[in-house]
């Protein structure tokens, strides 16, 4: 496979402390990758790297199959990036923003500017201040910025953060097109865990910094998102007994406190016999009063796979 972005044991320290451990990132050529992980999981750290704006405390990176050392021109010419909340001068219209921005890179392109705010649809406001624009509106011109040296590779940090579900729903819309359409590579994080599972081709999880796992929608789809939900009389020693006598000979998850909110157990992965538990906890004086095979969301994913934590 081709990838755009490839990582190898990425890591940034800042004193003693390791905002990103040991990432090792593939981004395929012309795909969606969603880096999924709570704030502070260190999401904008990796961009910041990828990106020339950090510097790796160890690891390496390669963007369009070559090495990144230092600043090189060439290959950040090819890329797009809103980092953190869109930067622009408040009392500015949108076209005299991203003229300013061209600037920095180069002469101004009027037709690429127009081109840009028509790709977001925000040429009917293009005259409009920044100061009068919407949250949505902020955020589409920080991608048309983003989309001026018409890019191959897009890196976008939380472009979905504080949308409504209107203003979700025409970004993923946009960015979709921009992959299917125009064949970009984008890589997007978020901590939205419906939208990305609607949105991703791939998905990168990040917790406490490291890279817990890299997966594609069909293998999401497939892996550990069925379980088994178990309510059972003694939950915290069923869960025991469970482990002990009734655990598949495959690798299997089950939350590591094992006990859900509402009081039921979730056995995670496809190896578990229903029955055979069934049989072994009433034999052992178990109440059994639902024992189901359940199709579980992104979120029950996550959860099984930083231990229990959630997004919020």
């Amino acid at each position: 496979m081709n990838y755009i972005i490839e990582t190898q044991n990425l890591t940034k320290c800042y004193g003693e402390h390791a905002a990103v451990r040991d990432v090792s990132l593939h981004v395929p050529q012309g795909a969606i990758y969603g880096l999924l992980g709570r704030n502070g999981a260190g999401k904008t750290t990796v961009m910041k790297m990828l990106l020339g704006l950090a510097r790796p405390t160890s690891g390496s990176i390669l963007l369009f199959g070559r090495p990144v050392k230092g600043f090189p021109r060439d290959i950040y010419s090819r890329i797009g990036s809103s980092i953190e909340a869109p930067g622009f001068y408040p009392h500015m219209t949108a076209k005299e923003n991203l003229t300013i921005f061209s600037r920095l890179t180069g002469k101004p392109d009027s037709s690429r500017i127009e081109q840009a705010l028509d790709t977001v649809g925000l040429s009917s406001d293009s005259q409009k201040t920044f100061s009068q624009y919407s949250l949505g509106m902020k955020q589409r011109l920080a991608l048309a910025n983003a989309l001026l040296k018409s890019p191959r590779l897009l890196i976008l940090d939380e472009p979905a953060n504080g949308l409504d579900p209107i203003g979700i729903a025409e970004l993923r819309s946009l960015l979709k097109r921009l992959s299917e359409k125009e064949g970009r590579t984008i890589l997007l994080s978020s901590h939205q865990l419906t939208e990305m599972e609607q949105l991703s081709d791939f998905t990168g999880v990040l917790h406490e910094g490291r890279l817990v796992e890299e997966c594609s929608r069909e293998e999401l789809a497939q892996m550990e998102k069925k379980y088994i939900r178990l309510c059972v009389s003694a939950p915290d020693r069923a869960l025991l007994f469970i482990r002990n006598t009734c655990s598949p000979d495959g690798p299997e998850r089950i939350l590591p406190d094992g006990i859900q909110p509402d009081g039921s157990i979730h056995l995670y992965g496809t190896g578990w016999n229903p029955a055979a538990i069934n049989k072994k906890l009433l034999e052992a004086g178990f109440e059994v009063t639902e024992l189901t095979r359940c199709a579980g969301s992104l979120e029950e994913h996550f959860k099984s796979i930083t231990g229990g934590v959630g997004i919020a």
